[in-house]
């Protein structure tokens, strides 16, 4: 029987590599602007386009409903995030970015980008060119063999 040897699992060290960036960011992001993982990651997507529904950010974001649900109503009490009628749906709500919701992107931003280079300051340029192709080719095979998220 072939056993399964985890350090050496591509799918779990992906996950360990992905859980550990993200709780160092996390605790950045909590302790400077009060944010959770899902809600930072609402908020970037809105900012990087223009209103959206929760099934649209769950897409996006590959996070699913429930956790959208819980970070959208966080940030729309926090008046952050604004909610406002869909008019091609009438079952569903846009959300977009407040004026204290662009503020804070502006400000967290920065942050992010320095934590990145942070984790990533060992990697030469080409190395990080490499490393992002796999990550498309990954998410594309993967895509491939798992339905997307609804």
């Amino acid at each position: 029987m072939t056993k399964l040897k985890l350090d050496a699992f591509l799918p779990y060290r992906l996950s360990i590599a992905s859980n550990r960036a993200s709780s160092a960011v996390a605790t950045a992001y909590q302790a400077l602007f009060a944010l959770k993982i899902p809600e930072w990651r609402l908020i970037a997507v809105i900012a990087e386009g223009a209103a959206m529904t929760q099934q649209a950010l769950g897409t996006a974001t590959q996070m699913d409903k429930v956790t959208v649900s819980r970070a959208a109503i966080a940030l729309v009490d926090r008046g952050l995030v604004l909610r406002s009628a869909n008019p091609d749906d009438q079952r569903s709500h846009l959300l977009s970015l407040s004026a204290e919701g662009q503020a804070l992107y502006e400000a967290v931003a920065p942050k992010a980008l320095a934590l990145e280079a942070a984790i990533f300051g060992g990697f030469s340029r080409e190395e990080m060119a490499q490393f992002a192709a796999m990550l498309e080719r990954i998410e594309a095979a993967a895509a491939r063999l798992a339905p997307e998220r609804g």
